[in-house]
């Protein structure tokens, strides 16, 4: 993809700038993850930090799981967010 000023940002550069960083992941499955991203390698596989599992049936969001630590396949990975704390399909909490 191409940056402001004719930079190029490769997909990894982009990983990395996200270390520290909140993010929100979506899984090939019916998935989001949200944690603090700790660490990654070639294949995407991440390691997240107090992360949260939701699981989406129909129109319906579950959380199923809070986490200290969380290791994620990167293969299973379809998207993610940087910066992001929550789905937008979700209802602030209050």
């Amino acid at each position: 993809a191409s940056a402001a000023a004719g930079s190029t940002l490769l997909p990894l550069a982009l990983v990395d700038k996200c270390t520290g960083s909140r993010i929100w992941v979506l899984m090939q499955d019916n998935r989001e993850i949200v944690g603090t991203l700790r660490g990654f390698d070639e294949y995407v596989n991440m390691v997240l930090d107090d992360a949260i599992e939701y699981v989406t049936v129909g129109t319906t969001q579950t959380e199923v799981a809070r986490l200290e630590q969380m290791l994620l396949n990167g293969c299973n990975i379809a998207a993610m967010v940087p910066g992001s704390e929550a789905s937008p399909f979700r209802e602030p909490a209050e």
